[in-house]
């Protein structure tokens, strides 16, 4: 496997004792800015008064009312922080051709003097995936801060857009950093993905916790149950605003544990012990991984990996010691056809459908590779995300036509969210016991929801905001309330190039092409007159009964005579055929095709 990490990482040296409390002072490494004293509130020495403090302002630049593309800027006079830069991949509908959405990031770019740091609480795409396009932007010394593994990720895709020499700082659970008037201490969760913290951030008017993402898991497969000790002395300390994921907030009771699913493919590795098998999940849910491969390893299978990004994922997670394979496990998927199929495991990307993923492609019959027969049993160890439903059971289908044998959610305990459901969102309200709450990372029925759940346990409705994106909450000591709205968005990512959504002309022209195709003309002009009869092709129209060519060549000529195209140009005219046609395709089909008129000189 190539090398996935090629630049210096510089580790933050926190140091972790003494715990900050009211009588305490963290003190701070040489990696941040040095220490400053504890922020106090001047009194006026008139009056005796204290003088009015600023509002932090809280910036929602995406994550709600959608699943993905978070981002969420804290700012403070002179200072802000960023938390998460993640994207979102396109439902197809409504954004044909796109690759992925980021948020509208104009604010970040137009004050980027003021940005100390951004913050990354875990490595999954809807936290990392923007970081290319926020950094591009951004001053080039501006650092990150993540744990390990979430940095290797990040590292990744700085390389694959070619973005050099970027900061990017290492801490651990524990560590706390210094940026500007902010202090960060990062807090240790559980979640499907290794190094996921939480955000415990202090600002001169109280304490922010953002939850990041979590669930509560007492007997996680790898790492420390989240970090409840510290969670309860934060609480003590006095929480101002919570700030918490939603995503499973509809969902009663607890999350499995990952120790489940472990139990789950045990018995399916048992069961299919002369078949080949064949695993789709996330390449990020490093866990998974090192229990798929220690069950390869129990039953003497070799494994070989499937997908850009799994191969991604292990390499990175190998160099940091986060995944352990013994030496002759893997194998390249080229030489598994002279394995028996009792001997070979395939793990795949594709656990959600993705049109161009290894699993997808395997399915169609399109992976010169593997081909999908009756001895093959496939494993999808994950939950559709929320818009995949289709993809992941057209995928099945497909699966199932071939002879396979499909496992799914569905049928076995083979995945466990990674996200908290009613009853661990309940404990994590109770030990902190904020007296402001904002639901982030959510569609508006979970921040609904979750708003809900924060009243039945006591908070009063007006300590509760449930935001939208280019929102700006105002938190002072005593108050949370909306400012001025900032710009935000979404903005498209096709390939190198980068288009705002609501202005978008180029998803303009695919929306109308993708509804009602496309009507092409050309014209051939000599000197000042057009010659010759048009020529006309036309891509996806339907067009009404009796409808010929010539009553088509009929509405370019009328719309071309009009015209004094003695006196005027090649772009007017193109305007009256277009618009002429446009008329007439209206009246006629009651359709709105893209219309393309091009006048050439000969």
């Amino acid at each position: 496997m190539g090398t996935a990490f090629d630049v210096a990482i510089e580790p933050v040296k926190t140091e972790k004792k003494p715990r900050r409390n009211q009588k305490t002072e963290q003190t701070f490494s040489a990696a941040t800015e040095p220490p400053k004293k504890r922020i106090s509130h001047p009194r006026n020495v008139e009056t005796g008064k204290a003088k009015r403090k600023k509002p932090v302002k809280i910036l929602f630049l995406g994550g709600v009312g959608e699943i993905g593309k978070n981002m969420t800027a804290i700012e403070y006079g002179n200072d802000i922080i960023v938390v998460d830069a993640g994207l979102t991949f396109p439902n197809g509908e409504d954004m044909p051709g796109v690759d992925s959405v980021v948020p509208d990031i104009t604010y970040l770019a137009q004050n980027k003097d003021k940005i100390r740091g951004v913050l990354l609480t875990h490595g999954h795409e809807d936290h990392i995936g923007g970081i290319p396009y926020l950094m591009k932007e951004l001053n080039p010394d501006t650092p990150i801060y993540a744990t390990k593994l979430t940095l290797m990720l990040t590292d990744n895709k700085l390389q694959e857009r070619h973005i050099q020499n970027v900061s990017q700082r290492v801490v651990e659970p524990g560590d706390t950093v210094r940026l500007g008037v902010f202090e960060v201490e990062f807090i240790n969760v559980n979640h499907s993905i290794s190094g996921a913290c939480a955000l415990a951030i202090r600002t001169p008017n109280g304490l922010i916790y953002h939850s990041g993402d979590f669930k509560i898991d007492l007997t996680p497969v790898a790492g420390s149950p989240i970090d409840f000790k510290r969670i309860a002395e934060l609480g003590k300390e006095g929480v101002l605003l919570y700030m918490s994921e939603s995503t499973n907030i509809e969902r009663a009771g607890y999350t499995m544990s990952e120790t489940v699913v472990g139990t789950t493919l045990d018995h399916l590795f048992s069961e299919n012990v002369n078949r080949r098998l064949i695993i789709a999940t996330f390449a990020s849910n490093v866990h998974r991984l090192q229990q798929i491969i220690d069950l390869a390893v129990k039953y003497r299978r070799k494994v070989a990996l499937s997908g850009r990004s799994m191969f991604k994922v292990v390499d990175a997670a190998v160099k940091i010691g986060e995944l352990k394979i013994p030496e002759g496990v893997l194998i390249d998927v080229e030489k598994t056809k002279n394995l028996f199929d009792g001997e070979l495991l395939i793990v795949s990307t594709g656990s959600q459908g993705e049109p161009m993923s290894a699993l997808t492609r395997m399915a169609a019959g399109d992976f010169n590779k593997v081909t999908i027969g009756e001895n093959d049993t496939i494993i999808i160890s994950a939950n559709p995300i929320p818009g995949n439903e289709k993809m992941i059971y057209r995928v099945i289908n497909n699966l199932y036509k071939k002879g396979a044998r499909v496992v799914y959610e569905s049928l076995e305990k083979i995945h466990v969210s990674g996200h908290a459901c009613q009853e661990e969102h309940k404990i994590l309200h109770s030990l902190l016991n904020p007296k402001f709450f904002i639901p982030v990372h959510g569609e508006y029925r979970h921040l609904k929801r979750h708003a809900q759940l924060a009243e039945a346990l006591g908070m009063p409705e007006r300590n509760i905001l449930i935001p939208e994106i280019g929102n700006c909450a105002e938190l002072t000591d005593n108050a949370l309330k909306l400012g001025e709205n900032i710009q935000a968005g979404t903005r498209l990512i096709d390939g190198e190039g980068v288009e705002d959504y609501g202005t978008s002309e180029v998803m303009k022209d695919r929306l109308k092409m993708s509804a009602d195709g496309v009507f092409t003309v050309a014209l051939a002009a000599a000197g000042n007159y057009v010659i010759n009869d048009p020529v006309i092709e036309a891509h996806g129209c339907v067009f009404a009964e009796g409808e010929t060519e010539t009553e088509l060549r009929a509405v370019v000529k009328r719309a071309v005579e009009s015209y004094d195209y003695e006196s005027g140009n090649k772009a007017e005219l193109s305007v009256v055929v277009r618009k002429a046609l446009k008329n007439y395709f209206y009246k006629k089909t009651k359709q709105a095709p893209l219309i393309v008129v091009s006048v050439l000189d000969v």
